[in-house]
């Protein structure tokens, strides 16, 4: 075999995913079996190919190994590192070529995507500021300082058409102008990185990958719009995400790089990092500014905006965990750079957190303007298995389903808003054509009716009413008209709710109503779940030809609802069955005697 260039360097990914797999273990491993080769050994935030985790990468050849254990270290050591010979077993396969591919670089699941917010996750050791700063960090800050005045700043970050990347997509740009424009010798900047999604964790990346991304960030935005303090609002669920923050707080600090007289500029600013108790309504900038206040974390009625009257009732900024980790990359390279990216109204990339059922789950940075079908089966290498693609949620839990044919849409700020989605978080689960969309709907209504703070009758009742409908439809109680009531439920709680979270959350339904109203009609009309996934509208039944009377399904069904004597065939007792699964879990393979049909009365087998 070929032998590599000598490494030079052993990255581990200890992102929270990596970690969680034992990525701690490996880097244990390696520092202890790696003194006789004299290569360094790093430990890097998240590398954004969470399905292929643990990650080690060889540099400088860019040889990435997947789904490392600790067993594998020595081997690694004793094959790459000493001999130059490539550990093939541990290299990625394509999950459609089936071919290895031994450099990250030549993986389409990197090939294919920008990397410009995250350009330092996985590469540099999140917890040592001079690798930050020896890869281009705290140049912005000072040029800011030392060559710009607070206007020049403002205006650049308006020219460069960056919008908030929390979701909302507002022009950065203005909401700097606004509160630097804002009376007030007292003025304070906010990061909002209150994640709380289900299966959104780009900002949680960023935080543990490169957090003084972030710092630089914010010391841009505040000493530009005139603050002297600025907050991070993080999770407590977040520890490593903490913990690095943290430390990068106190390493700027002691480079005089946050608190009096920051870079010898002859101006203050400080950042303190603020531990969020969890509640999902707290991603909203006024509920979180409440939190912060030591106030129970609910929404207030707008104006007056945050930019005017925000924290303690003072001027306050509020952005994006990505939104300020932008801004250096605009300072640094100028605003033609970033204009050159995206689209007409939607400029730079877009981080998303790709799940479901596809074949490469993980963290993404692509172009605005890219389209769901890039995403999906050129960076996600397509659909999980034989499955097909059925639809994508966009957005998170407020966000919308989007069918197969729109997969050729571009991804941007205007065009989800016009097909009824949102960016959002960043969210994108994959689905296919194993879910029900209905059982999609309930499950994101019935989210957001638990997280909605209850401070408005639209949203606080609203969203229970379309929960006991759903609930009906998903049950087999619902009629006809319930469809229409549904619909016009959601249309109210949108234009009426006091904040983001109650006017967002009917889009998966008014989504999911607009792109798949079929099997809305069909769960009425026909009670039947094509999907099986709504017990109430499924049948269980027992093949009589494959049943060997093993009575392994009749031991174990918790309802006495399966029927027969020793080495005769069973049957399930329809009446009794609450098409629990066990008797599908407990019949041997070699069997498979029970059977699921689609509809109350079996009309349709569902192999």
């Amino acid at each position: 075999m070929e032998k590599n260039k000598k490494a030079e360097r052993i990255l581990v990914c200890c992102g929270t995913g990596c970690v969680s797999a034992g990525a701690d273990k490996i880097l244990e491993a390696f520092r202890k079996n790696i003194s006789k080769t004299g290569a360094e050994i790093k430990s890097t935030g998240c590398h954004g190919f969470c399905q292929q985790g643990p990650l080690v990468i060889m540099e400088p050849e860019g040889v990435l190994y997947a789904r490392v254990e600790e067993g594998d270290v020595p081997q690694i050591v004793t094959s790459h590192l000493e001999n130059g010979k490539k550990v093939d077993r541990l290299l990625y396969t394509d999950p459609v070529t089936k071919k290895s591919i031994p450099n990250y670089c030549d993986i389409p699941f990197y090939k294919k995507q920008n990397r410009i917010i995250l350009r330092n996750c996985g590469h540099i050791d999140p917890e040592n500021i001079v690798e930050y700063e020896e890869a281009g960090g705290y140049r912005a800050i000072r040029k800011v300082l030392k060559e710009m005045e607070p206007g020049d700043v403002i205006d650049n970050i308006k020219k460069s058409s960056l919008r908030g990347l929390g979701g909302g997509g507002f022009p950065a740009g203005l909401k700097w102008e606004f509160c630097y424009e804002a009376e007030g010798d007292e003025k304070y900047i906010i990061c909002n990185g209150d994640e709380g999604d289900p299966g959104s964790f780009q900002d949680r990346s960023v935080l543990e990958g490169d957090p003084h991304s972030l710092l630089e960030g914010m010391m841009i935005a505040g000493t530009s719009v005139g603050a002297l303090k600025g907050y991070i609002y993080v999770r407590a669920e977040y520890p490593l995400a903490v913990k690095r923050l943290n430390i990068a707080v106190s390493q700027a600090r002691k480079k005089g790089y946050l608190g009096r007289n920051i870079f010898d500029s002859r101006r203050d600013f400080d950042i303190e990092i603020f531990l969020g108790a969890g509640a999902f309504v707290c991603g909203e900038e006024t509920a979180l500014i409440r939190s912060i206040e030591g106030q129970r974390g609910t929404p207030r009625h707008r104006p007056p905006f945050p930019a005017k009257s925000g924290l303690w009732g003072k001027p306050t900024l509020i952005n994006n965990v990505k939104t300020y980790a932008s801004v250096p990359n605009i300072i640094n390279n100028g605003v033609e750079w970033f204009r050159s990216m995206g689209t007409e109204n939607s400029k730079g990339t877009a981080i998303f957190s790709l799940t479901g059922e596809v074949a490469n789950c993980g963290l993404i940075e692509v172009p605005m303007g890219i389209t769901l079908r890039e995403i999906i089966f050129g960076i996600g290498g397509g659909t999980t298995g034989d499955s097909s693609f059925k639809a994508a949620q966009i957005g998170g839990p407020s966000g919308g389903c989007l069918p197969e044919d729109m997969l050729d849409m571009p991804i941007d700020f205007d065009s989800l808003k016009e097909a009824g989605a949102m960016m959002g978080s960043g969210g994108l689960v994959v689905m296919n054509e194993n879910t029900c969309m209905v059982d999609i709907a309930r499950y994101f209504i019935d989210f957001t009716q638990k997280e909605s703070c209850g401070d408005c009758n639209p949203c606080r009742l609203g969203t229970r009413q379309m929960l006991d409908i759903l609930n009906d439809i998903v049950e087999g109680r619902a009629k006809p008209e319930d469809i229409d009531l549904l619909a016009a439920l959601a249309e109210g709680i949108k234009s009426a709710s006091l904040c983001g979270l109650g006017q967002t959350a009917p889009n998966p339904v008014l989504t999911t109503l607009r792109y798949f109203r079929h099997e809305y009609e069909e769960h009425i009309n026909e009670k039947l779940c094509r999907a099986k996934k709504c017990k109430a509208l499924i049948t269980y039944r027992i093949a009589m030809e494959k049943c060997t009377g093993c009575r392994l399904c009749f031991k174990n069904c918790p309802e006495n609802a399966i029927e027969g004597e020793v080495k005769q065939p069973h049957v399930i007792n329809q009446s009794i069955c609450t098409r629990c699964g066990i008797c599908i879990e407990k019949c041997p393979p070699k069997f498979d005697a029970i059977e699921t049909y689609a509809g109350v009365d079996g009309g349709e087998i569902i192999a």
